[in-house]
């Protein structure tokens, strides 16, 4: 049997479900398991040692995980990101699906490059955000973090601004790339942008994942804006997983069943 699994701090059976429903579907000898790793390094090594094939990276990970791999692909290596290992005879090499994934929706959601951005947050996953708005044409973009450092580093890396608080700020896209909302995480109830925001966008974006409706993206439904999700997100860059992991690419109807198993209750 192959083993894959994933790592995070607070894990959810999401991928779970999504891969072993296609593994099943498919008939690979294959499983899937979710952990939460108390030492990164030795969880890292344990995929290594133990043959694991496949490894999903969450947050707060995927930057600290890059100096454990052997190499990077180019989608890792263009942003310093990574969320997806694999696993080739004991050679280790990391991938960022996540930026596939959000370059997708912006592109299917028809999101006008000529929008102005709000981005909240500067961590590994706001990285690939912040690179897939800037590749699809996007140059009136925000981002707003706390973490000086981390936040001004983000924004001249993709040649945008920076500030610190959100204060009154109002833009078309607003995009949430913090916990905030986030199941399991003190924010869990918090809309991360006020209503006066959400009001004034055209689209709301939550890269968070769990749960599927977050305050964003129920408040953001409920003022009629157009709204991506991050299960949607979390859908395409699971399915890129599986496809680096195993080699197949399962069929669309395969793939809308697995995210329909997903997300039962």
């Amino acid at each position: 049997m192959t083993l894959c699994i994933s790592l995070s701090a607070r894990p959810s059976n999401n991928g779970t479900r999504f891969h072993n429903f296609l593994y099943d579907a498919l008939e690979l000898n294959w499983i899937y398991k979710a952990f939460a790793p108390t030492n990164l390094e030795q969880a890292i090594a344990g995929v290594r040692g133990l043959g694991i094939r496949g490894c999903a990276i969450s947050m707060p990970y995927k930057e600290s995980v890059i100096a454990l791999v052997d190499q990077m692909d180019a989608s890792a290596a263009a942003i310093d990101s990574v969320n997806t290992i694999v696993n080739d005879g004991g050679v280790l090499t990391a991938y960022n699906t996540d930026y596939t994934a959000i370059a997708q929706l912006i592109e299917s959601n028809g999101l006008d490059p000529a929008w102005s951005v709000l981005l909240r947050g500067s961590g590994g996953m706001a990285k690939a955000t912040a690179a897939a708005f800037r590749d699809a044409g996007f140059r009136d973009v925000t981002v707003v973090a706390r973490n000086e450092e981390t936040g001004q580093a983000l924004a001249s890396l993709y040649g945008f601004r920076w500030k610190a608080e959100l204060e009154d700020s109002n833009a078309d896209v607003l995009v949430n790339v913090t916990p905030i909302g986030m199941a399991g995480s003190p924010d869990v109830e918090s809309l991360a942008f006020p209503e006066p925001a959400i009001a004034g966008a055209q689209a709301v974006f939550d890269v968070v994942a769990v749960p599927a409706v977050t305050p964003l993206v129920k408040a953001g439904s409920a003022a009629g804006k157009k709204v991506i999700s991050g299960a949607e997100v979390m859908t395409i860059q699971a399915l890129e997983q599986f496809v680096l992991y195993t080699g197949i690419r399962p069929t669309e109807a395969q793939v809308r069943a697995a995210e329909e198993f997903m997300r039962e209750p």
